[in-house]
Formats: C-alpha cells, structure tokens, sequence
C-alpha cells in the first residue's frame, strides 16, 4: 500500500456553514469554558466563539477530502489509517453567532517520513462577505502507509512562530476529564468519529479503548492561557500552533505546562506550552499560542 502522488492537489470545497448561538455556546461548555464571552448573550457586543471553534466548520470538509481521496487512488483502509498530526491555525477574527463561513480545503503537500506518509492540508474560512476568518495547515500521517515517488512539500508554509524559547519554569495546571468527554466533545463540536466514542470501533482501529480528540486537549490548553496570560480576553489570540503525539484515555487528568511569554518583532507575544496525558507523555507537544500584546478595538 502506498498514498499515491495524485494526491496533491486535491481540492474540496467551498462547503458552507450557518453558526448560531447554540454551536458557539455548546462548544465552549464542551469544554468547561464558562467565560462569559462565550456564553453571556447580554454582553456588550454579543458573544464570540473559543478560539479553536475554526476546527468545528473544518470538520466537513476533511471528511469529505478523505471520501474524495479514494478517487485518486487512496484505499479506504488506507484512509483509516491516517491521524491528524499537526495543527497551525492564524486566527483573522473569532467567529460570530449568525456568521455564514464557507470553508475550503486543499492537499497542498505529501512527504514520506519513517512513521508513514505525511499529508499537508490548507483549509481557508472565510465569512459571506468573502473577508478570512481562519486559514489552518493540518499534518495528517498515514501509519504504516508510505509515498509513493518523490516528496512534494508544501511550497508555501506557514511562516515560522518567533518566540520558541522555553525560559525559566513552567506554570502548570491540570484540568480533570471525565469519562464522557470525548462524547461531549464531540457532540458540542459536532465533530464525530467513533474512536472517540465507540469502544468497538476504538479497539478494531487498535487502540484499547477510545480516546479524547486531539482538538479538545489542544482547546483545553487555548482555554487556561487566555484565563491566566490573555487577561481572559479570547480576541487577543492569533495563532495557535501543536503537535500531536500521545494519546489521552478517558477518564484522565490533562497537565498543561505554560512557559512566559516571548516578545516577537511585530510587538505580539508568543506563549509556549504543553499537553501531558497521565502517563506524563506530550498528547500536545511543541504547542505556541501567539497573542496581541493588548486588546484588539472592537
């Protein structure tokens, strides 16, 4: 089995969505996220969406690149073998109740690497004036599945996030997760896989059980760092970038390591930081959430 060259340059899209005040709603308390700029529709302004909701109108189309897929050669086996692996998100504007966001994808890359072939993704989301909302590059890796012919890498990536440097020690915060997150999640994101909720289809695919998405340990981690570096201000988020690596078994107890801030040349900060699952091991890794340096004007 291999993934096959043709690969690139898949396009899906523009697949179009109405958000509402429940989606909005119900993805921050998904989380835990009581903040009341998710949640108080009495605010002065209305309520804005979490700053990861951008995964929630990607999820359609994702699903649809892998059905699309197999039109160029990819296996339907093939495309149960591949996890999201990488996660870069420039956040133009939070989303809004009452948006109508069309979102697009594209298979931009594909390069093998000893673990499998990796799949580069771009998903532009834009709103119905055609203004960007989110643009995200996702890492999807084939376990087990390798390239076929040479490496095609994304010829334009996304520019790289100054301020890396971990100095000094950690803050570190622990959010507990119950059994039924992963089904809460999913319902609340309306993103749905059944490995995430279905022992038996969690334990054909090789897991031992299921296990929580790797969006929902990212947004746990997005949530604790605008409460205690943003000033609990969401709009203040750019850029959201991670790796995913370990999994998380419910139910379990994530640790969320928050470095200082850097200082980056265009007057942003940049926070480092990490998922731990309970065995101690990165479900996030290289994590970096850049940030205004103040408050956006409204």
């Amino acid at each position: 089995m291999t993934i096959p060259e043709a690969l690139v340059g898949l396009t899906i899209g523009p697949i179009a969505h109405d958000v509402d005040l429940r989606w909005i709603m119900s993805y921050a308390a998904g989380l835990g996220d009581h903040r009341p700029e998710y949640l108080d529709t009495t605010r002065a302004g209305g309520i804005v969406g979490h700053p990861l909701f951008s995964v929630c109108p990607e999820w359609p189309v994702i699903v649809a690149s892998r059905t699309l897929s197999e039109s160029v050669g990819v296996t339907g086996d093939e495309v149960i073998t591949g996890v999201h692996a990488t996660h870069d998100v420039t956040i133009h504007r939070l989303v809004r109740p009452g948006d109508v966001l069309s979102t697009t994808l594209e298979i931009v890359g594909l390069v093998d690497k000893s673990p499998g072939a990796l799949s580069t993704m771009r998903l532009e989301t834009v709103d119905a004036d055609g203004s960007p909302v989110a643009t995200t590059t996702q890492g999807s890796l084939y376990l087990g599945v390798h390239a076929e012919g040479v490496d095609h890498p994304d010829p334009t990536p996304p520019a790289e996030v100054q301020g890396t440097r971990r100095v000094g020690e950690p803050r570190t915060h622990r959010v507990e997760l119950a059994a039924g997150a992963a089904h809460v999640y999913t319902e609340c994101a309306r993103i749905w896989n059944p490995i995430h909720t279905d022992p038996v289809v969690a334990k054909a695919a090789g897991l031992d059980d299921i296990i929580l998405h790797g969006t929902a340990n990212l947004a746990h981690a997005v949530s604790v760092i605008v409460d205690t570096v943003a000033e609990g201000d969401p709009q203040r988020v750019r850029r959201i970038v991670g790796r995913f690596a370990a999994m998380v078994p419910l139910p379990s107890t994530l640790t969320i390591n928050i470095w200082p801030a850097n200082a980056t040349d265009d007057g942003r900060l940049s926070v480092p930081f990490e998922v731990l699952n309970d065995a101690g091991r990165p479900a996030v890794q290289d994590g970096l959430l850049v940030l205004d340096a103040q408050a956006p004007a409204v």
